[in-house]
């Protein structure tokens, strides 16, 4: 019998479905994926294997092809589980139900238990935007797919979870999360301007490139303030809207840099990358490409200590991201761009020593 479950892949920041495709026919034992999987993808025969036993149901003891449609892109990450474990049962007749308008993501424990993913927040655009209304994820990812509108997420703890509400035996209660932005958390993830004390010129150059979003150069001692007003700029900018909320959030969903007490992130990013960061952390890209330091501070604020640290050959490739507020990246396989929409604020000392012009 053929089974077919519907999961998700990102690519970029971008969601891709993936069709899961499972066949039980007969022959020897065994378990086959393709696709174009990746290593952690292949693994995923012993983390089903295991966790369908563990929750109290006999394995097909039969020949079992997955098939990961489309087959052109790679599918990366334990995130097909759940889904091919879903599957799995459907096609052994182990579970009667439709599950077409449904899209289903997980990790799977080798108890059953279903653990986090990343890229959630781009995956429940995806299924909205195709017209999919039901999401099962991992319960640490609810809150994060349930800022989407039109969607009705219902959060999984373990496999059997989602037999039961698929059998009827015990339906799940969908997710719901209040996402409207509120003043006093914003206000007490940044740095006060009025916690700075002299320094009005330079205050005043600062609310003038806040208020146009122009790059910044400080040029001063040690010791003069230079990191903590940059950091302060972060609570002089306006606040984000609810959309570029959820534009900041969806980068850090993909780079899985998001926290599970925040699936909304309601500030505006402050980053500050050491001078001895890669090319890959600044810019992005990587074996596989997640984003950069550049991407994270996306609708927020680079502050780069020490700028002149940071070599000439850094800087020349922040140019594209400064002019065009996105980024490229190339590879063989193929190109990703991602947003880059920043305030520069660079910070140096005027001499080698530091202290040139210093009284």
């Amino acid at each position: 019998m053929l089974a077919k479950v519907t999961s998700c892949a990102v690519v970029g920041l971008d969601g891709v479905l993936i069709e899961v495709e499972v066949d039980i026919s007969r022959g020897l034992p065994s378990m086959t994926i393709v696709g174009l999987p990746d290593a952690a993808v292949q693994e995923s025969r012993e983390r089903v294997r295991s966790a369908i036993k563990n929750t109290g149901l006999p394995f097909p003891s039969q020949r079992l092809t997955v098939n990961l449609a489309p087959a052109d892109i790679r599918k990366a990450g334990p995130a097909y589980d759940l889904p091919i474990a879903i599957g799995t049962l459907i096609a052994s007749e182990q579970i009667i139900t439709n599950v077409e308008k449904s899209i289903i993501m997980g990790e799977l424990s080798l108890d059953g238990g279903v653990r986090h993913v990343s890229g959630v927040l781009s995956m429940a655009s995806l299924a909205r935007q195709e017209g999919y209304t039901i999401l099962f994820i991992p319960a640490e990812d609810a809150p994060e797919a349930s800022l989407i509108d039109g969607l009705t997420v219902y959060p999984v703890e373990s496999l059997l979870h989602v037999i039961d509400h698929l059998s009827g035996h015990r339906q799940l209660t969908p997710y719901q999360v209040d996402y409207n932005l509120d003043d006093e958390a914003v206000l007490s993830c940044t740095t006060d301007f009025q916690e700075v004390k002299g320094q009005e010129h330079v205050k005043r150059a600062l609310e003038v490139a806040a208020a146009g979003n122009h790059n910044v150069l400080l040029s001063g001692p040690p010791g003069s303030g230079k990191t903590l007003l940059a950091r302060a700029v972060v609570g002089i900018l306006p606040r984000l809207t609810i959309e570029e909320a959820l534009d900041v959030t969806r980068i850090y969903s993909v780079a899985d840099q998001l926290s599970a007490n925040e699936p909304l992130i309601r500030h505006r990013p402050f980053r500050a990358p050491h001078h001895t960061v890669s090319y890959a952390g600044l810019i992005g890209g990587g074996r596989w490409p997640k984003p950069g330091e550049i991407s994270l501070a996306h609708r927020g604020v680079l502050f780069l200590d020490e700028l002149p640290e940071f070599g000439s050959r850094m800087l020349e490739m922040l140019r594209q991201p400064l002019e065009d507020k996105v980024v490229s990246i190339s590879r063989s396989a193929g190109s990703l761009t991602y947003p880059a929409n920043f305030t520069l604020i660079g910070s140096m000392n005027p001499c080698p020593c530091g202290f040139y012009t210093d009284p």
